[in-house]
């Protein structure tokens, strides 16, 4: 009797240690999530992802063995494994509708692009989400080649394997906010999946507040001659696509051409790259994408939700779209033996810190207004964040900068009950404003530049 009282007294004195240890996570954990990824189980997993031979969007889709088929019921197999070790704690699924076949585009025959989405709900606001995703398609020269080898090794078993690797470390922590982590088809052939997936998101009712889209994050040798590991690129767009004329007219005569809520994501990813992953240096790219080419996080940026490429700095065209061959003394091909590993891993932190930072956090703060014209001071007004599903909020950040710098330079914390504050003697010509929400324990939300251009949704 007595071993059993104190088998129960110890129970609950070891449940309350786990519990108060867990609510008090500062953002001195990111360093350890900064460090996590295995560059040995990403080596693993983007080998078994080229060794489905090819992963093409019009492959095989009922082989075991190959084909793009094969390929996404390893992804899911790999999320539900997870989701097993961590008592379940992933909803794992298929997203995916028929694309109609058009003999002049890349799709000539009806087809089904299939998405495989793992779900880590909040536990206070489990209809906030900020996502990473990775391309499980793959593709030689002829972008109609369903067939030849494709092991797309870097383009982008590097990112899909990322994306699983980022599970495997963020599902040891419970988060207020929700992640998902994405397996997107149809990319080579028209961002088909993205499509697919944030129309699925908007008809569900998600609060999509960041895409982190990871395409080729494996490569540091240039076709430049550059070799480089420690940078990285992050594009994103700087006006909304879906800005209204009204909206364009209020940007047009109050600036935010370089804030929308993706340009605040890529300076969130800048500042968490500077603050915990070691020897790595963000470049932000001001342009939705590399020159006239297109990416996964587009078709989420096209129904307003905020989005952002992260990818290698210095590509090597040899090595992507090319049907393997050797000309020249030149070896074409997305094989295995272009991939670094250890960058990979590098990259896949990254993106781990960036998810746990907001997931941690409280919202983005909501209908962020600025007035002051005509006066020594400028003030900031924005909603009071709903207080069940932002347990963690301690208050808010009104962050400031010149108009020609990139980030965030001066900032002054206002407390949770207050919703409006004057900056005295900050005269709002000179400088661009944006309002953060901040955590007790210290984590924030990216910067919210005021009005509809800044906005990243209720």
């Amino acid at each position: 009797m007595k071993q059993s009282l104190l088998f129960s007294l110890f129970f609950v004195f070891a449940l309350s240690i786990s519990t108060n240890s867990s609510a008090q996570i500062t953002p001195e954990i990111l360093h350890t999530i900064g460090t996590a990824a295995s560059a040995d189980r990403l080596e693993n997993d983007i080998r078994t992802l080229a060794d489905f031979g090819t992963r093409h969007t019009l492959s095989d889709t009922v082989s075991s063995t190959r084909g793009i088929g094969a390929a996404r019921r390893w992804i899911k197999a790999e999320f539900e494994k997870i989701s097993e070790e961590c008592g379940g704690c992933m909803e794992v699924f298929y997203v995916s509708d028929y694309i109609e076949g058009d003999e002049n585009s890349r799709i000539p025959v009806t087809t089904n692009i299939v998405n495989v989405v793992a779900i880590q709900r909040g536990t206070a606001d489990p209809n906030r989400f900020v996502m990473m995703s990775g391309d499980i398609d793959s593709r030689v020269s002829d972008p109609l080649d369903g067939t030849s080898d494709s092991p797309g090794a870097n383009d982008n078993a590097s990112g899909m394997a990322g994306t699983i690797e980022a599970a495997r470390i963020l599902t040891q922590y419970e988060f207020p906010g929700s992640i998902i982590y994405a397996g997107l088809s149809g990319e080579e052939q028209g961002l088909f999946g993205g499509q697919i997936l944030a129309d699925y998101a908007l008809e569900q009712g998600w609060k999509i507040k960041a895409v982190l889209n990871n395409d080729m994050i494996g490569n540091i040798k240039g076709i430049n001659g550059v070799i480089n590991n420690t940078t990285a690129r992050v594009f994103s767009e700087g006006t909304r696509a879906v800005e209204t004329e009204r909206e364009s007219r209020i940007r047009r005569f109050t600036g935010g051409e370089v804030d929308s809520p993706s340009r605040n994501i890529a300076r969130y990813v800048d500042l968490m790259a500077d603050k915990y992953i070691p020897n790595l240096d963000i470049m932000m790219i001001y342009r939705l994408d590399r020159f006239g080419r297109g990416g996964h996080h587009r078709p989420f940026n096209a129904v307003g939700i905020p989005g952002v490429r992260i990818m290698e700095t210095n590509e090597n065209y040899v090595m992507q779209h090319q049907d393997i061959r050797v000309e020249d003394d030149i070896k074409y091909g997305d094989t295995i033996d272009g991939v670094d590993f250890d960058y990979a891993a590098k990259l896949t932190n990254l993106n781990a810190v960036v998810l746990a930072g907001m997931a941690w956090a409280p919202s983005p703060p909501a209908n962020v207004q600025i007035r002051g014209a005509v006066r020594p001071s400028t003030t900031l007004s924005w909603d009071a964040l709903d207080e069940e599903q932002n347990p963690q909020l301690a208050g808010y950040k009104i962050y400031w900068r010149l108009t020609d710098h990139n980030q965030w330079q001066w900032s002054e914390f206002v407390p949770a009950d207050q919703t409006e504050h004057t900056l005295e003697n900050v005269v709002i010509d000179n400088y661009l404003f944006g309002v953060a929400a901040v955590s007790k324990e210290g984590f924030e939300s990216p910067v919210v530049f005021p009005g509809p251009n800044g906005s990243f949704g209720d």
